[in-house]
């Protein structure tokens, strides 16, 4: 997307204003306003309701730099911030109409695009490695055989499932074998460390803090096991905002160069809006890979082929014809095919002075 000069007059102008409000209201993002998941209204016409979350760093970084409140309001839009727990919650946000885009994992969209959810992916924001099979140092479970009559916890409808379900698969273990005890992420590191579950399906950067804070161990790992992170956006928001959509792929496409050119001040970032030590934000860091297309397609269809028929065997989409809908309407790559991130230098640069 590239802004007229006009445009450009008019958008430096407003980042002027939008830096002084930033003053003004301590935390670039806080301003437009922001709520949990739970509680928000979704984008009016004026208003374009987005999440962020943890387990998304870019959206932690777009959420405190003030860019995107910027972008949009040369469209006459204002912004409003969501706070999504998990791919589930952040699903139910979109499948609600609560908010315009969020952002999940791959597996998660699939999940709710073969279940009727009318969601697109626009963009992705990552390759992580954010889901591990997680237990205690002293608790003798060294690889996957040993989960067979043990309690696990994981947050259904998000990777660490589909990666507890296909890692169970993969060693020959039922997972009606598994007691699976379905606790959000957080919850479910504290059932880990209280000893209530012998292990968890865990998330970045919950699960990075357990392993740096408090030892637990991650006993499986398997990168081809983590589907992409998939910023979505709903059918009606892509048809009614295109640019407006635009306008956050632009955004998402400059904090992904920022980020790679700034990792120190991007792990602060991280540390701060995760609330977790500087320790823990870099191993996350380490585990978000950046250097990616960001243009969605074959590959991750290909990669989420492999986790439709897991959907379908454990009864979370009724049938494959389902998935396979999902899997060849997921995918709208307008956006990021025209992903302009010079545009949004101009305005960031005019919001830091």
């Amino acid at each position: 997307m590239t802004f007229s000069p006009s445009r450009r007059t008019a958008l430096k102008s407003l980042a002027a204003a939008a830096a002084f409000a930033t003053l003004l209201s301590g935390c670039a993002g806080e301003g437009s306003g922001s709520s949990n998941a739970s509680g928000a209204a979704g984008g009016g016409k004026d208003t374009v309701t987005i999440d962020y979350a943890t387990y998304n760093p870019l959206s932690l970084i777009i959420h405190k730099k003030g860019w995107l409140e910027t972008a949009l309001s040369a469209e006459g839009k204002k912004v409003e911030w969501v706070k999504s727990a998990g791919s589930n919650k952040a699903n139910e946000a979109l499948r609600s109409g609560n908010i315009d885009v969020g952002s999940t994992a791959g597996s998660a969209a699939l999940l709710a695009r073969a279940n009727g959810s009318p969601i697109k992916v626009i963009s992705l924001y990552s390759q992580p490695e954010w889901s591990a099979l997680v237990t205690r140092k002293d608790s003798g479970i060294t690889k996957v055989t040993d989960l067979k009559g043990k309690s696990v916890a994981v947050t259904k409808g998000t990777d660490p499932y589909f990666l507890l379900l296909q890692a169970l698969k993969q060693a020959g273990v039922s997972a009606s074998d598994v007691n699976i005890q379905n606790l959000q992420h957080a919850d479910g590191r504290t059932a880990l460390d209280n000893g209530q579950v012998n292990a968890w399906s865990g998330l970045d950067p919950i699960m990075a803090a357990a392993e740096v804070e408090s030892g637990d161990v991650l006993f499986y790992r398997n990168l081809d096991f983590n589907t992409y992170g998939f910023l979505n956006a709903t059918e009606k928001f892509i048809q009614s905002n295109p640019t407006a959509a635009q306008v956050i792929v632009d955004v998402y496409e400059y904090a992904r160069a920022w980020a790679k050119k700034n990792p120190e001040e991007a792990v602060k970032i991280v540390e701060e809006e995760s609330g977790i030590k500087h320790e823990t934000a870099q191993v996350v860091m380490d585990r978000t890979h950046l250097d990616i297309d960001p243009v969605p397609g074959a590959k991750q269809v290909e990669v989420l082929k492999g986790v439709g028929p897991i959907l379908v065997e454990s009864g979370d989409v009724p049938s494959q014809s389902d998935v396979d809908k999902a899997l060849n309407s997921i995918v709208d790559d307008q956006f990021a095919k025209k992903a302009d991130s010079a545009a949004v230098e101009k305005i960031a640069k005019a919001v830091e002075k």
